[in-house]
């Protein structure tokens, strides 16, 4: 029987038909998480329900204790970009920077849980790789994550998989197959080039260093590390609104306006699209460190950046071309240099965003300013919509072989149940950090905004925490998890609200069932 393994641009793995079930991993019941962020220093930490996930760890490690049970840690499990590392990504620090995220004690219920699940027989814990843990990926922290969980225990190590190539976690639960991804994967912000990762990889195995400018980030981490890290310095919050992309620099823009000289560096890596085959072709040179082709995929134009409402602010009403706005991004991308001067008359990309942007917030107050920029940023927002079919949705499923019953993503924070087609399903698993709860009426006005701009201002946790809005806690108190498990004949996949201790579960909607 044989395995054919083939990693498209959405790494999606294909099997020969006439397969049997021992070709992937058997379970009876299967638990997925994904989105915890452990990371960064205390003010700078988005998780807070650490005890409640500690809870949910040993809850789960107690079920059909003589039956085959998962554990499924969906990408993002720990959070290297809110930590201080040499560079975007932490090749020559890479153990150091885990082994600080495993000893923070604010973190230390949540391994000491996983720690005790893998010591029981009959458990597996599997780990798979997000946008914001790329380190996992090494050889090196896969060892400390090892010989910090199992110790010397080798029947506790044998318990811990990862999936860390971009292939997923494929398996069966009863009769239904089940696929894991984080969800990045689809979302050309935040793609991963798994081929430079193993050749980063290789540097550490052979006592080389990387240097920085070796690697390229994605848009989406240069978003995190050049520009919200820094605001986030002062606006705690800032991490907890999703997307971290649509009309995102805008709301930065407006927080911090000093952020705009960042624009012509983040602006022209967004066109590059996961689907373009000229990329993953990129990905296998056997050549140095590959980078971004600008000439191919589309660029991302200004209106997307910045929203509609600040675009139309800044433009003095009439909306000019959000191409000809960042067309100098394209000609100074990758340089610190500052763009040419421009012809007399005049003004560069920058300077005129600058120029419009400082000259809008000169006359208008800082409470309209963020007003109408988080405006663009929750623009149709979905949040809770859990059978919205969002854009992770529509790429992942259709990059999904029929023979998957569910598929399972996180990635976007946002949870989703969703009927792909007869006894074929699609789940989003959330996250585990705080989530910000804005109305429509919380946005309606400058009036109605005041209270709650007051909030964002004072910018730390604990006045987020205990702020109170039409009668609801601004922080939704929301953490999630999927369920596919077996029942007699059958097999039974539900979206899960996590609550209390992490021992009580509330399921979302009608559970969906295979057979």
């Amino acid at each position: 029987m044989q395995l054919c393994l083939a990693e498209t641009p959405h790494a999606i793995l294909f099997l020969e038909r006439g397969e049997t079930n021992m070709d992937l991993p058997q379970f009876d019941e299967l638990h997925v998480i994904s989105d915890i962020h452990m990371g960064g220093a205390p003010s700078f930490q988005i998780l807070r329900e650490t005890q409640r996930l500690a809870g949910f760890v040993r809850w789960v490690a107690k079920q059909r204790p003589e039956e085959q049970v998962a554990l499924v840690l969906n990408g993002d499990i720990v959070d290297t970009l809110a930590e201080k590392t040499n560079g975007y990504v932490a090749v020559n620090d890479a153990v150091e920077t885990i082994d600080r995220i495993m000893r923070y004690p604010e973190f230390a219920a949540v391994w000491d849980a996983l720690a005790g699940f893998v010591k029981l027989a009959n458990r597996t814990l599997v780990i798979v790789l997000g946008n914001h843990d790329i380190e996992l990926a090494f050889p090196s922290v896969q060892r400390l994550i090892v010989g910090r969980l199992a110790g010397d225990d080798s029947a506790a190590r044998s318990r811990i998989e990862f999936s860390t190539a971009g292939a997923g976690f494929p398996c069966r639960v009863g009769g239904a197959r089940v696929f894991c991804t984080h969800g990045n994967e689809v979302d050309p912000w935040n793609y991963i080039r798994y081929e430079d990762l193993s050749k980063a990889a290789r540097r550490i195995s052979t006592g080389r260093a990387l240097d920085p400018s070796e690697w390229e980030p994605n848009a989406g981490t240069k978003l995190v590390k050049d520009v919200m890290n820094d605001v986030k310095g002062r606006y705690a919050w800032i991490d907890l609104l999703k997307p971290e992309t649509s009309a995102a620099v805008g709301v930065l823009l407006v927080l911090d306006s000093k952020q705009i000289s960042k624009i012509n560096r983040i602006g022209p890596i967004v066109g590059e699209l996961v689907t373009g085959h000229r990329e993953f072709d990129q990905r296998l040179s056997a050549g140095g460190f590959a980078q971004p082709d600008i000439t191919s995929g589309r660029l991302t134009t200004a209106d997307t950046l910045l929203g509609p409402n600040v675009m139309q602010a800044i433009s003095g009403g009439g909306m000019q071309s959000s191409d000809d706005l960042l067309l100098q991004a394209e000609r100074t991308y990758k340089t610190d240099m500052p763009p040419p001067m421009p012809p007399e008359g005049t003004l560069s990309t920058g300077q005129l965003i600058w120029d419009r942007l400082t000259g809008w917030l000169r006359n208008v107050s800082e409470v309209e300013a963020l007003r109408r920029a988080l405006k663009d940023w929750l623009a149709d927002d979905k949040t809770f919509k859990v059978d919205d079919p969002d854009s992770t949705y529509k790429a992942v499923t259709a990059s999904v072989g029929p023979d998957i019953n569910f598929i399972i993503t996180g990635h976007t924070h946002l949870e989703r149940a969703i009927v792909i087609g007869p006894e074929h399903y699609y789940f989003n698993t959330g996250t585990w950090i705080r989530l910000l709860r804005f109305t429509d009426g919380m946005l309606a006005s400058e009036q109605a905004f005041k209270p709650v701009y007051d909030v964002l201002k004072n910018g730390k946790l604990p006045a987020i925490d205990g702020a109170i809005f039409d009668d609801k806690p601004f922080v939704l108190d929301q953490t999630s998890s999927v369920c596919i498990r077996t029942e007699g004949p059958s097999v039974i996949g539900e979206l899960v609200h996590v609550t209390g201790n992490g021992t009580t579960r509330e399921t979302i909607g009608t559970p969906f069932r295979k057979g």
